[in-house]
């Protein structure tokens, strides 16, 4: 899975979260939380439907350092099969 493939996924989930935004106009070190107003509840939905869609398992414990688009980026192209 490429870059762009993995960053319109996570833009379908947050357009679906919160679809009010434009996650697309998000630069890649914004704290996607904050911009977008996801409160935990949105959030842990928000992994939830990752590891649905990709087929890549993100423990709870690792949810802290995933908080901008770069970081989540990262996160699933290392994790990814």
């Amino acid at each position: 899975m490429t870059e762009d493939q993995i960053k319109q996924v996570i833009f379908k989930i947050l357009r679906g979260i919160a679809p009010e935004s434009d996650p697309s106009g998000l630069a890649p070190d914004e704290n996607i939380r904050r911009a977008l107003d996801i409160d935990s509840f949105d959030a842990l939905n928000f992994f939830i439907r990752l590891h649905e869609e990709l087929g890549v398992s993100i423990p709870e414990s690792d949810y802290g350092q995933l908080n901008t688009l770069a970081e989540i980026v990262r996160y699933l192209l290392a994790h990814a099969h």
